[in-house]
């Protein structure tokens, strides 16, 4: 089967301000991966096709053409962390990606174990796409 195989990746932005704990980084952008990713495929429709193949989530093979999120699943993709320094920046850049019509999956922490118990902005992940979407939303934007 000749496939296109997309170069994409997962962009995930976390507030650097916060000064958050490394586990909580870590729980807050997995939250935020996992809820993008479930929304793209819901998006596309595809919420039935994913299996688990050897230990390994995929979708289904389908006749459908290859996508960033098929790429994502069946090849491995990059996932990349980048920060912001504010929730003003966290904001426009989750709207900056819904304008482009991409999927931003916006983590508002309930502020139960830190933050003092005030809802926060903490991070987002975009869905997995390429780079000639997501860069100019985030290509600008430091490495966690």
């Amino acid at each position: 089967m000749n496939r296109k195989v997309y170069k994409s990746k997962q962009m995930i932005v976390v507030r650097k301000d916060l000064k958050m704990r490394k586990g909580k980084i870590a729980a807050q952008a997995g939250h935020a991966c996992v809820t993008a990713v479930l929304l793209a495929l819901e998006k596309e429709n595809r919420l039935g096709e994913i299996k688990s193949v050897g230990g390994n989530i995929v979708l289904t093979p389908s006749d459908r053409p290859s996508t960033p999120l098929s790429d994502w699943f069946n090849y491995g993709v990059a996932k990349i962390c980048v920060s912001v320094d504010s929730e003003e920046e966290l904001l426009e850049i989750d709207r900056k990606a819904k304008e482009a019509g991409l999927i931003s999956a916006l983590i508002l922490d309930a502020g139960h174990t830190e933050f003092n118990g005030v809802p926060t902005y903490t991070c987002l992940a975009l869905e997995p796409e390429s780079s000639e979407k997501v860069d100019p939303i985030t290509g600008d934007l430091p490495l966690y």
